[in-house]
């Protein structure tokens, strides 16, 4: 039988679609008051390997990354789905979102996604809220599953993740558990 232990504290990353600045910026300043100081930030990528967005949200989408330097548990996932799912709406115009935010989070492992969409390969964690192995760590970078999202299975994208685990991996170097 194996032994219960608590889980390692794991890196907050955040994924916005947007298309216009000011709604991205308000959306990142809720968050650092939330989840503290933004110790990786991507740069604007195009956001043009599929359309599911473009009749809520336009076309000329773009996406960035952030993770934040505090580190969570694992368990606040649910929590920190609901805090954006709550931003998109208080920016939203006409009940259309103008930015999309995904929260999810990386370990040495995998990166998990947080979604409200229930699927074979999504397993519910709490709250109305599901979670997805979105990315596995193998030989030295992230690798997408079959039903990982397209841009998530672009070397660009994971290019970012492997910066971020890079940073994470020197901070549990000398971070004691939550």
């Amino acid at each position: 039988m194996g032994k219960i232990g608590k889980p390692a504290p794991v890196k907050l990353v955040i994924g916005f679609i947007y298309k216009e600045e000011l709604p991205l910026k308000k959306s990142s300043d809720i968050l650092k008051r939330y989840f503290g100081e933004v110790d990786f930030k991507s740069q604007a990528l195009e956001f043009n390997l599929t359309s599911y967005y473009k009749e809520e949200m336009g076309q000329g989408l773009k996406r960035k990354f952030i993770s934040f330097k505090k580190l969570i548990l694992p368990q606040s996932l649910p929590k920190i789905k609901i805090i954006s799912n709550k931003i998109e709406t208080k920016f939203s115009i006409d009940k259309r979102r103008v930015i999309n935010i995904d929260p999810g989070y990386l370990d040495l492992a995998k990166l998990i996604l947080a979604t409200t969409k229930d699927y074979c390969h999504r397993i519910y964690i709490n709250n109305g809220i599901y979670a997805e192995v979105t990315l596995t760590y193998q030989g030295k970078s992230f690798r997408p599953w079959d039903w990982t999202y397209p841009d998530y299975r672009t070397q660009e994208y994971i290019g970012i993740f492997n910066n971020i685990r890079e940073i994470y991996s020197k901070q549990i170097q000398c971070t004691p558990h939550i």
